[in-house]
This record gives C-alpha cells, structure tokens and sequence, in this order.
C-alpha cells in the first residue's frame, strides 16, 4: 500500500471515530437548543470550560503517540509495554488536577465576568462532567496507543457505538420520557458520564482479549515509577499539553467574553463554533494519521520516508479545508436554520458561519504542523507562538476591538462577535506560515533524535 493510501486510510478511519464523538456535542448543543435559550447558553459556557481543562490533558497523553510511533517502527514492543504502564501514571495525576479545576469553576465565571444567574446550572453541568474526565483520558490513553500501532479501527467502532446510545440517552434525561419529568440541560451531562464510562470499560476488555496487544505485554505488573521516563514524557506532554489548551483556549474562552453580549449572541457563536469545532475534525485525524507514520518511519531510521509522510499530511490537510471551507460557506444558512429554530439566533449564526470558513483554512495547516512537529520533539516553541498569536492577537485582540472599539475613519468597529472571528483568523494563519517552515526545517536539519522509551 502506498504511503499516501496508508495515511488516507488511516485518517479517514480515525476521521469517522471522531465525527462520532463531535456529534456527542453537536447532539448536545440540538437538544439544548430545542429546550430554551437559555439551557443553550449554560451549555456553551460548560462546554467551553470542559473542554479547556480537558484537551490540555488530553494533548498530555496525545503527546506520547509519536514516542510509542517510533518504538513500533523500531520493533521495541517490550518497551513500548513498560512505557505505556508508565503512561497510567501520568494518566491518574492529570485526572485528579482536571476533576478539581471542573469541581471549583467560579474563578473561570468571575474572571470572565459571566452573569451570575448562569453560575448554578453551569456549575452543577461542570461537576457531573468531572467524573467523567478519568475514563475519558483513560479511553484517550488506548485511542493513543492504537493510533501508534496503525490499528484505529477499534478505537473507531468504539465511539460510533456510543454515539448510538448518546444521543437517545442525552434526549431521554433532558426531556424526559413516558411522562417522567426530565433534568434540563445537566441531562446531556449525565450522558456523557455514562457514555465515557462505557467506552473506557470497552476498551479495557479489548486490551484484555484481542491478540493484536498481546506481543506488548501490557497487563504485566505495573513497574514503579520510572522518574527519568516520566520526566522525559513530561518534557515533551506538558509543553504539548499546553500548546492545545492555548489553542483551544483561545477559541473557547470566546464563548465566555461573548456571554456578555447576550444569550442570542452566545447562542449564535455556539452555533458557529460547533461547526468550526466538527471541521476541525479533519486536519486532526490528517495529523494523528501523518504523525504516526512520520514516528514509525524514524523510529525504523528512515528519515526520508518520515518527510514524505510529513509532506503528505500537510498537502491533504490544504485539499480538504478547501472543500470543507466551501461547502460551509455555501450551505451556512441551511446549516444555520437547522440549530435554531429564533430567527434572531440563526440571522447571526448565518453571518459568523461565514468567518468560520475562514477560520478553518487557516486552522487546517497548523493543526497538522503541530502534530508533526511532536515527532521531531519540538513542543516549546509552539508553545510560545500559540500563546503570542493566539492568545495575544486572536483573543486579546478580539476583546479590544469588541468592548473598547476603535475609531478610524473608514473602519469604526463596535461590540460583535465578528471581531473574535475576525483577530482569531489572522492570528491563525501567522501560526500556520510559522509552523510549516519549522517542519520544514527540522525534516532536514534534525531528520531523526534519539528514541524516547
């Protein structure tokens, strides 16, 4: 099989598990919506703080999948054995740090000047979600490491199946069901404590039972703590870790300065963000794809083969923000009209869809470029170019303009949602010129580092 049909195939395996897990969400945020405004509202702000916590230890242990990459490709599967029982301890820390940003939100909600009548629903959505935050890394850590071993199809009917039970489970405890009285919008939580739970079980049974692991020995008794190993994972997770969270922050933390606008205003900007969240889908899928093989083919000493698959990524990911850009951009009413049923939320939602078209061509490059930059153990730098861009352009950016407004003569600007999208899409494709030519570089320049285990 050719390597462009190998990282194809790949990405477009992990591709559907991960539309799967986006329509938890974008599930989440129909049903809410078809409740009220306002449990739409609470929703997004929840959301959006879930997810900062979350992706930020979730990039923690996605870190590790070029380090298991390469002792794949170099045929180490005793050491990938004892690196992933290392990994579980990494794992157990990060969930405790996260359930307890998630039990204790106020700081976020004062910080970020949210109503406060939106406190005790948004609080009591965040608490249920912090349990389900260990089985959901825990599932994240065997999504990881099939990723490695170009294996994702399990992880793929995995989160298909519990798709299956999301949807109709989240509906049932929003609404209610044979009569019963429903909880409102917490009910989508709930699901989502259920539905992770389910799937981190299902993962471990197929750890247990399925011969593709067995040559890897996992279920051996957990070594004790290897602290150089930690620390070299670390050195690589923390900074990649918090390169995503700056990331994702910056397009998250919109939903909290934009709750001041107003629940139509929130509303809309959920609306938009959902889609730019579902679209994103693919230039992650292209990198995680690309990534491992870019991993596997250094850690076989291949250094050529690992800028091919480098390449590769990159071109896909160009190809395929052009037609998913498009296709948004023509279809955002329809797409608008079918979240909301307010004529007022989906006038605003149809105009900001068009700026999420934009935003997602200058996404699609810097997402791969950063999953491929991992592999060749470069995680400060983006770092501090997420957080200068990203934060400094793209949100402070779009703050400045939205509530303290300038006034040239031939560009007045006043509070919107607009300028968000607007500074967040600039900002974005800064990174993406700057990210290429640091893959660039370093395919040539440092084509293979020592192997981590």
């Amino acid at each position: 099989m050719s390597e462009l049909r190998t990282i194809a195939h790949h990405a477009g395996t992990v591709l559907v598990g991960q539309l799967a897990v986006m329509s938890f969400g974008i599930a989440d945020t129909l049903i809410a919506g078809r409740y009220s405004p306002q449990a739409l509202a609470v929703l997004s702000l929840a959301s959006s703080i879930y997810i900062s916590i979350y992706v930020a230890l979730n990039g923690l242990l996605q870190a590790l999948l070029p380090v298991w990459a390469e002792l794949h490709g170099g045929g180490r599967q005793a050491d990938m054995g004892r690196s992933v029982r290392q990994a579980l301890y990494i794992a157990g820390a990060a969930g405790m740090l996260g359930i307890c940003g998630l039990w204790f939100p106020d700081l976020w909600l004062s910080a970020t000047e949210v109503p406060e009548a939106l406190w005790p629903d948004v609080r009591a959505y965040l608490r249920i979600l912090a349990l389900a935050l260990l089985p959901s890394l825990l599932f994240r850590m065997y999504s990881t490491l099939n990723q490695s071993l170009g294996h994702p199809r399990l992880v793929t009917w995995l989160q298909a199946g519990a798709l299956l039970v999301k949807v109709p489970l989240s509906y049932a405890l929003t609404f209610g069901v044979a009569g019963g009285s429903g909880m409102g919008v917490v009910g989508c939580a709930w699901a989502t404590l259920a539905v992770n739970t389910l799937m981190m079980l299902a993962g471990l049974w197929l750890l247990r039972t399925q011969d593709i692991y067995q040559p890897y020995r996992l279920w051996r008794r957990p070594e004790k703590p290897d602290w150089p190993v930690i620390r070299r994972f670390l050195a690589l997770g923390v900074p990649a870790g918090l390169a995503i969270m700056v990331e994702v922050t910056s397009f998250t933390l919109m939903a909290l300065f934009i709750a001041r606008l107003g629940a139509v205003a929130l509303a809309s900007h959920q609306i938009a963000a959902s889609l730019a969240a579902v679209l994103y889908m693919v230039p992650l899928a292209l990198g995680i794809a690309s990534s491992a093989r870019t991993g596997y083919w250094l850690g076989a000493g291949q250094a050529r083969k690992a800028r091919h698959a480098a390449g590769l990524g990159i071109g896909l990911a160009i190809a395929a923000a052009l037609v998913g850009a498009g296709i948004l951009f023509w279809g955002r009413e329809a797409v608008a009209q079918a979240f909301s049923s307010d004529p007022s939320v989906v006038q605003a939602a149809t105009a900001w869809l068009g700026w999420v078209a934009l935003y997602h061509l200058a996404d699609a490059v810097q997402a791969v470029c950063a999953y491929l930059l991992r592999c060749y153990r470069i995680t400060l730098m983006p770092l501090l170019i997420y957080t200068a861009l990203l934060w400094g352009v793209g949100l402070y950016g779009g703050y400045v303009l939205a509530y303290q407004g300038i006034d040239w003569a031939a560009w007045p600007m006043r509070a919107s949602v607009d300028t968000f999208w607007m500074t967040s899409t600039a900002a974005l494709a800064l990174v993406s010129v700057l990210f290429t030519a640091m893959v660039w570089r370093a395919s040539r320049l440092t084509p293979q580092r020592g192997q981590m285990h």
